[in-house]
């Protein structure tokens, strides 16, 4: 049985946080990042997953090939979430 990449990203992760994202609402409160010990930095609307990818890194002493689904599904949320930013950009500026 195959699983469409909609149905392996709706996970809930072991702290509680759901692993989906669904545009600009953030999915991880304040008290999740804080017990998850997510810098202030980092704490944008992909932070919810963050903390399983850091989960994952710490319990696999940061060997990348381990963490590729989670890494890769972070960094795609990062991107949406850019793209977002550069249309709303060009939309205010009228371009």
């Amino acid at each position: 049985r195959t699983t469409s990449s909609r149905d392996r990203d709706a996970r809930v992760h072991a702290s509680g946080v759901l692993l989906v994202t669904m545009g600009s609402t953030m999915h991880a409160t304040q008290e999740q990042l804080r017990d998850a010990k997510v810098d202030l930095a980092y704490r944008d609307f992909c932070a919810h997953l963050l903390i399983p990818l850091n989960d994952c890194r710490k319990a696999n002493y940061f060997l990348p090939w381990r963490c590729e689904h989670e890494r890769h599904v972070y960094e795609k949320c990062q991107y949406k979430e850019y793209m977002m930013r550069v249309a709303q950009q060009k939309a205010a500026s009228g371009n």
